[in-house]
């Protein structure tokens, strides 16, 4: 995915909205957009990497649903129309691991960001137990229908991710 760059961090989140002026103005002063996805709320950087992707796309044809790529992102990541929930996926206060993806990529934003978070080289692709419940609730899915895709709980919240394409 070469128009987004994805990184993963922890934010220690005091004040939200004080937080997302912060994101904004480094965004802003970068030229890019810093979209943030709770990492415990996610399938792994592949889930993260659809969203932004389709968002991107529905963006640019002139079909999103939000007016902001970054919320855009949120939706399809979390498989709805609904900006209430879109963003339960994204940070909230207190300490987030979060997949912080900027678009276009941009080092000095990176840069600029590293005052507020803390970068980390970590492997959060392993969906425990409890992350495939929370997955299976967000997205409906049912204990048939993980059977049927042979356990594989990634393949089934790419489609709806991608079902919101056609759910508009």
């Amino acid at each position: 995915m070469n128009e987004c760059d994805v990184r993963e961090a922890v934010i220690e989140v005091d004040s939200l909205p004080a937080f997302l002026r912060t994101m904004a103005g480094i965004a802003a002063a970068h030229q890019t957009h810093i979209i943030c996805f709770d990492a415990d709320e996610m399938a792994g950087r592949g889930h993260v990497e659809k969203a932004v992707r389709h968002a991107v796309r529905s963006c640019r044809e002139g079909r999103a649903i939000s007016r902001s790529l970054e919320m855009e992102a949120l939706l399809y990541a979390a498989g709805t129309r609904q900006c209430r929930i879109g963003t339960e996926i994204g940070l909230h206060e207190g300490t987030n691991r979060s997949y912080v993806c900027f678009c276009p990529p941009s080092p000095t934003a990176a840069e600029a960001l590293a005052r507020v978070v803390k970068w980390v080289d970590e492997d959060w692709e392993e969906i425990d137990a409890a992350r495939q419940k929370r997955l299976m609730e967000r997205f409906g899915i049912t204990e048939e229908e993980l059977e049927a895709a042979g356990g594989r709980i990634r393949l089934l919240v790419y489609e709806r991710v991608a079902l919101l394409e056609i759910n508009r």
